[in-house]
């Protein structure tokens, strides 16, 4: 995330090198000099989080809570995540909902390498196992009007090229909804969050699909209840979310949601949805290891 200068050059420089340690991993060496930042620089915003970071990536959470507590403080926006943070490492209730200016950011942030970040380096799959799992519910249907929610630049409109007729990408992101128009994989792009634009529309839709978005979106149930209005009475809703192994709604430290599968088939019946086809699948690696998900296709209860 791109961040405003500390005003002092000298904690500017210790917080980059603190960034690179954080990335290569080197947890113990990034909290030192975050801290020597806020020595020069107290309460930079920047600095407090990344200070968590690295004393939570460290093994000390206990060290890391006052500091997410003052940014909490400063974070009035969200923009840092700081309240998100202090519910990961158990010290607040696990919000409904990440900050959307949390989320705008950090894609907004990411647009530029989005793609060979996915799928070259982690081995990204989500588009094309709902694309699959489409395939199996439908063999070779084909859709009239579509919307993929989260749409980022355009991987599931590739994964489901040809198969719908005017398909209409949603995504928070402004940068990333600049590089899916630049891609041309959608008749029609739109910056919006997901349950809003769908409140928004008065066209029924064919197909409605959601890849590796709802681990940025958290509890589902209002999302689930506007896709349900918007469905036609035909329609498929496929989506993809990280499993959670205890059946429940979780926040995982990456700062991402997990969803169970009894979460998944509560929620979906309650807005009046079924499921159609549900299964697992790795959806990426996240530093060597599987990120298993479930992915499923619905539709409107008959």
């Amino acid at each position: 995330m791109h961040v405003s200068s500390s005003g002092d050059l000298l904690a500017d420089r210790r917080y980059e090198y603190a960034r690179a340690y954080l990335e290569a991993e080197d947890a113990a060496a990034a909290a030192d000099l975050f801290l020597q930042t806020l020595e020069r620089a107290p309460g930079w915003l920047p600095a407090l989080v990344g200070a968590a970071d690295a004393l939570a990536a460290d093994g000390r959470p206990a060290e890391a809570e006052p500091l997410l507590r003052e940014a909490a403080k400063r974070d009035h926006d969200g923009l840092f995540g700081a309240s998100l943070r202090l519910a990961a490492l158990g010290f607040a209730e696990v919000p409904d909902a990440p900050p959307a200016a949390y989320v705008r950011g950090l894609f907004d942030d990411y647009a530029d390498r989005f793609e060979t970040a996915l799928v070259e380096d982690l081995g990204y799959r989500a588009p094309w196992l709902i694309a699959d799992l489409i395939e199996t519910v439908r063999p070779g249907g084909r859709f009239s009007r579509g919307l993929d929610l989260g749409c980022g630049t355009g991987l599931m409109a590739e994964a489901l090229a040809g198969r719908v007729d005017h398909f209409t990408g949603c995504d928070l992101s402004p940068e990333m909804i600049a590089r899916a128009e630049a891609g041309e994989r959608y008749q029609s792009v739109v910056v919006a969050e997901a349950a809003t634009f769908l409140s928004e529309r008065t066209q029924t839709l064919d197909l409605v699909t959601a890849a590796d978005v709802l681990v940025y979106v958290g509890a589902l149930d209002s999302l689930f209840r506007h896709v349900a209005v918007r469905l036609a009475p035909d329609g498929l809703f496929a989506f993809s979310v990280e499993e959670s192994f205890d059946g429940d709604l979780v926040l995982r430290d990456s700062l991402r949601y997990a969803h169970g599968e009894s979460y998944i088939r509560r929620t979906i019946a309650e807005a009046d949805l079924e499921v159609v086809e549900l299964t697992r699948g790795t959806l990426r690696f996240d530093r060597g290891a599987p990120i298993r998900g479930l992915i499923v296709v619905a539709r409107l209860a008959r």
